[in-house]
């Protein structure tokens, strides 16, 4: 009798075990498969999204320093180029303006000479020789003289010494060339002393008063 009621009393306590009602946990956030959450997984996701829109900034940044570098180093390269072949082209020229003045004594001398020997004295030609020899180094290195006389006066290439009334020519026009200019290559190397002419006063007016 006592086994029977036993028995009756756990079956009892099974059946009202298996009637208490489930509960669940809401607050539990839902699983990936791989175990992470939702949430988790949206944050990491994000973050990476950020981080690869910086990497792609900072890699645009750098391609736009490295063209600017580029650019720089190549317009150096041109320059130095261009200043070398300018310090090329005119490392000559301090030597060449100098030897103007050799120059400028050989045509005194030629001039001076003019007026008591003949053009066919050995003096005269050995020194026409001479000029002609310099002037011939000159043209070799792209030196050549400056046009002046009846030339606008230019301040570029001339120098004007004095005006000079001149009835025949033009107001500020190269009348008188008391020293040759010359260039070398595109450069002015000495400027032309000039006399220039300008307008002709009328004295009539000042000599009737």
């Amino acid at each position: 009798m006592s086994e029977k009621v036993q028995t009756e009393i756990e079956d009892s306590e099974n059946q009202d075990q298996s009637e208490e009602p489930t509960q669940i946990d809401t607050q539990t956030p839902k699983t990936s498969p791989d175990g992470g959450s939702e949430a988790q997984i949206a944050d990491e996701s994000q973050d990476s999204a950020s981080q690869l829109q910086e990497a792609q900034q900072q890699a645009q940044d750098s391609y736009d320093r490295l063209l600017r570098v580029s650019a720089e180093f190549d317009n150096y390269k041109k320059r130095t180029a261009r200043e070398m072949q300018d310090v090329i082209k005119y490392a000559n020229e301090k030597i060449f303006k100098e030897l103007l003045t050799v120059v400028d004594n050989l045509e005194r001398a030629i001039e001076a000479a003019g007026v008591d020997r003949a053009d066919d004295d050995p003096l005269v030609k050995g020194i026409h020789l001479t000029l002609g020899e310099v002037l011939k180094i000159l043209e070799r290195h792209k030196v050549s003289p400056v046009k002046a006389l009846g030339e606008p006066f230019d301040p570029t290439y001339h120098q004007a010494m004095m005006q000079e009334e001149v009835a025949d020519q033009a107001p500020n026009t190269v009348v008188r060339e008391m020293q040759k200019g010359y260039v070398i290559h595109d450069r002015l190397l000495r400027p032309a002393m000039v006399v220039v002419s300008k307008v002709k006063q009328d004295r009539t007016d000042s000599q009737d008063q």
